[in-house]
């Protein structure tokens, strides 16, 4: 079976996007993770799958697929991504887009500037929401590593996120901690790790190791959710710049009870076809 899709990446964090017909068409988990091979498919850290509006007053519903095949809720390069597409297949060049996704409603806006803005949502300090074994909600939190132990703020996006600040983000140990933050027995559902650095209330650095798909160029809700906890828990701005390996984001968040909203460029690569061994087939 053939599909069209589009090769498109909010600051190298890249993904294929395609449509599917029916609600719930999608490759198998297996064609995924070949798709993803970056030396023998077509290569992306995730796949965005585009489906009819579920429910009245939206534009598109989405789903996200991580490179190993595992679906996640919230994606926010993805989410820019998504937006641009979408408002230039359906015309819309003045109103906001509404997007429904696994993590919840999200706005879209085209700027003038060419950048794309996204309402993320409000972030959800409650452990459950995670969700993340913890007697109770706590500014920080400590997983004993076998490299010594490793302390955290955590936050969910939509998606869930730890929060490691460190003096320097290019010596922080992402393949190591990352992973082993990543799949602890306390995150059941596993978490993105971020590794934050505080040069400034406006200005921070980031690294972000994704569960599924390992370290990228950049991470929309890891930008969120870095600003979230550094803000609630720490000495960060309203609106902070985030530099990222693959280039800034901008994240705006009021404080507790306000949504967040995070600014950045979504390109599109190039449009092409693949060949899948599978018919499409429902997984909900």
């Amino acid at each position: 079976m053939r599909i069209a899709f589009t090769k498109m990446h909010g600051l190298g964090n890249d993904f294929i996007v395609f449509e599917a017909a029916r609600r719930g068409d999608v490759p198998s988990r297996e064609t995924l993770q070949r798709l993803a091979d970056r030396r023998t498919g077509i290569g992306f850290d995730q796949a965005l799958v585009l489906a009819p509006p579920r429910r009245a007053g939206t534009d598109v519903h989405y789903r996200i697929f991580n490179a190993d095949g595992s679906e996640v809720e919230q994606c926010g390069n993805g989410a820019r991504c998504i937006a641009r597409l979408v408002a230039t297949r359906l015309g819309i060049r003045e109103r906001p887009l509404a997007m429904d996704s696994p993590g919840g409603l999200v706005r879209a806006e085209l700027r003038p500037d060419g950048l794309v803005s996204v309402e993320m949502g409000v972030p959800d300090f409650d452990p459950r929401s995670l969700p993340f074994v913890a007697d109770a909600e706590a500014p920080s939190y400590r997983l004993d590593l076998t490299g010594g132990p490793v302390e955290f703020g955590a936050v969910s996006i939509g998606n869930p996120h730890a929060v490691i600040r460190v003096r320097d983000v290019d010596d922080a140990p992402v393949d190591t901690v990352g992973p082993a933050v990543e799949n602890h027995a306390r995150f059941p559902r596993r978490v993105n790790v971020g590794f934050l650095e505080i040069l400034a209330p406006d200005h921070v650095r980031l690294r972000v190791h994704e569960r599924g798909a390992g370290e990228t160029l950049a991470c929309g809700t890891g930008a969120c959710a870095a600003v979230a906890v550094g803000r609630r828990h720490g000495p960060l701005a309203e609106e902070v710049r985030v530099d990222l390996p693959g280039g800034r984001l901008t994240v705006r968040w009021p404080g507790p009870g306000a949504p967040v909203w995070l600014t950045g460029p979504a390109e599109t690569a190039f449009e092409g076809q693949v060949e899948i061994p599978e018919t499409l087939g429902s997984t909900g």
